[in-house]
């Protein structure tokens, strides 16, 4: 019977025929699976993947290494190395007892990178009150300027760099500069000077000593983490470049004694400007140098360039009466006279040719020691013009006048003319001081050579200069110089002296005062303004310090010996007690009847503020800003009796707790705030620990 099946139905069972494996081939499988060791397979294959992709990593490696090596090593030194110029810190200024004058310390600048700043208008409404700009202004210079890197503000105080950080503006960030502070704030300001934002010396010592303050920027490669912080890890040959420390001759003291003498004097007689110089005999150190008004280089920008004029040596002026020692001490010299030489002094006018001389005083016939006494211009003016204008003038010159100092500031030549050009009434007018222009410093260099007995002894201000380095040249013999000291001597100590306001009981002075006229130049001829002056050394018999004042232009009174004499003896009486050589419970610093001022007060850590009301910046002292108090220069004002605590407090704040105890801590670490201190706070001040015994660690959290 046949059957039939459809088309569909063949296909199927086609295909199930052809799915059977063969009966042979079915048993080789079977025993394959019976046979094989899945294990060992697995782990065979997983073996070769791993040596696979070992294989893989280390052919990516000798790429990356051997092929694109160098370009990515070139890409990762530039990301985690940098090369920056770094300044250094400027050598620090320090007074004859280790007090610090003046330091660097650690400051930050805030700059922009305008290609970073992802928003310019928050960046200008963030920034703008916190640095004290206009923000719109700030906006327009950080939109609109094509260069990569733009200062917003040099050297912040610690609170502002603290707000800048705070805000995290991205293209914002920080340089670390180097800002200078005078912990005595105006402490022999004019004499220190002033530097820059670009840290460079650009007044008194810290310019004419830049290249031994200052240090030459060397270009250092720093290494940064990946946040772009960098690590000052200094290496050998990488150290921070730094200047030279410098020690000067001052006496902080001193100076504090001199400084206040010449602003009393500046606002009693209302004077245009007063000085001061105190000189160590014995070495020729300069103690004090002071000036008034004062100057605070911590605020430079404040003052006019009159105020920070260092007047002391940098204006010639004509000395008048206190030039005459020289003159005298030449004719002595020369045995033109002796002191009992006979000089008529005309009763006080005298008509030579086609000029007229006149004394204060009407005297007649005199020996030639009280013609200094009673300082005679008539006198004089007979002594010098024995001399000759050669004679003259080449004892001029070997005193240093019409020459500069060896003292490191800027200084005048002042005006010595050359011997063809002198006239008679040149060498007469000389004689008493006019005629010739002379700075402070050179009066002082010209009377510490008559004082060294005739020898030649250069001013000293820098501790390490050698006063040794020639042999120096005498100029008069030591009997001239003990004759004309001793005439000195009766100018102070005799009833009939000029400069009797100058005397201090129990202890021998000798002086000269000094009034010279001013010239006006408009009117081509002596005006009334005065140059009122004194010089003194003490003891008479055998000088250890040297003392001279100015008083410019004062509005009140015009003799030296009335208005400068006080100031000397006020100084005067201060440094004896200071050094031991008369007891401060015993001195009297002004007489009371004559300036209504108390007596001193015994010597301590510092003397107490004299609640006078003290003069301004600029002009006269009765046309300018007062302030409250006479401020009291760094440690001696509000002593702290015990170490402060400085812990969290900013670098510049901790350093002024130190400052106003005398002592300038070590600094240590980078940052602006203090994290650690040693001695810890509320210790007793150590007797005689140095500077390094005070150590502050900064960190910039």
């Amino acid at each position: 019977m046949l059957k039939f099946t459809s088309r569909k139905h063949s296909r199927v069972n086609a295909v199930r025929n052809r799915s059977k494996p063969a009966p042979g081939r079915c048993r080789l499988v079977r025993a394959l699976r019976e046979n094989l060791d899945w294990g060992r397979l697995r782990i065979t294959a997983i073996a070769v993947m791993f040596c696979m992709l070992w294989a893989a990593i280390w052919g990516r490696a000798w790429y990356l290494q051997m092929i694109n090596g160098p370009r990515l090593s070139e890409r990762a030194h530039r990301q985690h190395m940098l090369s920056e110029l770094v300044s250094g810190r400027r050598g620090a200024i320090y007074d004859r007892n280790g007090l610090v004058l003046a330091r660097s310390v650690e400051a930050r600048s805030v700059y922009a990178k305008p290609k970073e700043i992802e928003d310019f208008r928050v960046t200008a409404n963030t920034l703008g009150p916190v640095l004290g700009m206009d923000p719109q202004k700030l906006y327009d210079d950080l939109s609109k300027t094509k260069r990569h890197f733009v200062w917003l503000k040099r050297k912040v105080d610690d609170y502002t760099a603290e707000a800048v950080r705070k805000a995290g503006l991205t293209g914002i960030g920080f340089s670390r500069e180097y800002d200078r502070f005078y912990p005595f704030k105006h402490l022999a300001g004019q004499l220190l000077g002033f530097v820059g934002l670009d840290d460079k010396g650009l007044e008194g010592i810290e310019r004419s000593m830049e290249a031994r303050l200052g240090c030459i920027p060397t270009r250092q490669i720093v290494q940064r983490d990946a946040m772009g912080r960098r690590f000052y890890l200094h290496e050998a040959g990488q150290a921070e470049p730094h200047g030279q420390d410098l020690t000067l001759t001052l006496d902080v003291q001193m100076q504090f004694f001199a400084e206040q003498a010449v602003a009393r004097a500046a606002q009693e007689y209302d004077a245009r400007w007063s000085g001061a110089l105190v000189v160590d005999v014995t070495t020729g150190d300069i103690l004090a140098w002071a000036q008034f008004p004062f100057f605070n280089p911590n605020s430079y920008k404040e003052f006019r360039p009159l105020i920070y004029r260092n007047r002391l040596a940098a204006d010639a002026l004509e000395p008048g009466s206190t030039f005459k020692p020289f003159v005298m001490a030449a004719a002595l010299q020369e045995h033109k006279i002796t002191p009992g030489s006979l000089i008529d002094c005309e009763n006080g006018k005298w008509e030579a040719k086609n000029f007229t001389i006149h004394d204060t005083s009407n005297h007649g016939v005199l020996p030639a020691a009280k013609v200094l006494r009673y300082s005679s211009n008539i006198g004089m003016a007979k002594i010098g013009n024995t001399l000759g204008v050669p004679t003259f003038y080449r004892y001029l010159h070997s005193l240093g006048f019409g020459e500069r100092t060896r003292v490191p500031v800027s200084e005048s030549r002042g005006i010595l003319h050359i011997p063809r050009d002198w006239s008679e009434v040149d060498v007469m007018s000389t004689s008493f001081g006019q005629s010739i222009s002379v700075t402070g410093l050179q009066m002082a260099q010209a009377y510490l050579t008559l004082l060294n007995r005739g020898v030649y002894k250069p001013l000293r201000l820098i501790t390490d200069e050698k006063n040794l380095e020639e042999p120096h040249k005498r100029i008069f013999s030591d009997k001239t110089s003990r004759e004309v000291m001793q005439m000195m001597r009766d100018v102070v100590q005799e009833n009939d002296g000029t400069g009797k306001r100058a005397r201090i009981d129990g202890v021998a002075m000798a002086g000269k005062t000094g009034t010279a006229q001013k010239a006006d130049h408009r009117a081509g001829a002596y005006g009334n303004k005065r140059l009122a002056s004194f010089v003194g050394f003490l003891p008479a018999d055998n000088p250890r310090y040297l003392i001279f004042v100015m008083v410019d232009e004062p509005g009140h009174g015009q003799f030296g010996g009335v208005l400068a004499a006080p100031i000397f003896r006020e100084i005067a009486s201060r440094v004896l007690a200071y050094t031991g050589i008369l007891s401060a419970a015993n001195t009297v610093v002004q007489d009371k009847s004559q300036t209504g001022a108390a007596p001193d007060e015994q010597r301590r850590r510092g003397f107490k503020p004299s609640g006078q009301v003290m003069p301004g910046l600029v002009g006269k002292v009765n046309e300018v800003h007062r302030e409250q108090d006479m401020q009291l220069p760094g440690h001696l004002a509000k002593v702290a009796d015990r170490v402060p605590d400085v812990m969290g407090k900013s670098v510049r704040n901790a350093v002024e707790l130190f400052a106003r105890a005398g002592i300038m801590p070590e600094l240590k670490g980078a940052g602006a705030r203090v994290v650690r201190q040693s001695p810890q706070p509320g210790t007793a001040w150590p007797a005689d620990a140095g500077k390094a015994d005070y150590i502050l660690w900064l960190s910039e959290s």
